[in-house]
């Protein structure tokens, strides 16, 4: 395999509540895991995040990178364009995550990006890896900080 290849996935504990992102980054022969959790999130954030992560820990740009989630939010978002919509629209009607969505905008340009939906779950090895490693982050006992969600949060409730 000369192409890379990226599985994702996120997790919430509750939704809102504690969540977390896994990554295994695939290229060659060698491989790379990525995860970290967050004490207030939700599942659709850490889905995201991990596909955002995982193109911040790119060196090489202007290459093909093929990921692949269980997140139709996120694939349905990029591959039928609903994100170039929210962003002419400044996310209007409230769509949300736009924090983040504008960050995978941004590092996506550096990159050819091909969106690959799997089922979750299921007898994807490397899904599964993923999933494991975002619910242990999430079941961590030091997690950070969601900042933008949180304080989103608070703004709502106040």
């Amino acid at each position: 395999m000369n192409e890379l290849h990226i599985y994702t996935d996120g997790a919430a504990r509750g939704n809102p509540g504690a969540g977390g992102y896994g990554v295994v980054m695939l290229w060659g022969n060698k491989a790379k895991e990525l995860s970290a959790g967050y004490r207030l999130t939700t599942n659709n954030r850490m889905e995201l995040l991990a596909v955002i992560v995982a193109l911040q820990h790119l060196t090489k740009k202007k290459i093909e990178v093929n990921v692949f989630t269980d997140s139709q939010y996120v694939v349905n978002s990029i591959n039928k364009k609903w994100l170039d919509t929210w962003i002419k629209t400044d996310f209007k009607g409230g769509k949300k995550n736009k924090d983040l969505w504008l960050q995978y905008y941004q590092l996506a340009k550096d990159f050819t990006v091909k969106m690959h939906w799997v089922k979750g779950h299921a007898n994807n090895a490397y899904n599964n890896r993923c999933d494991v490693l975002a619910t242990t982050a999430a079941d961590n006992n030091n997690l950070l900080i969601d900042a933008i969600y949180e304080n989103e949060q608070a703004r709502t409730k106040a």
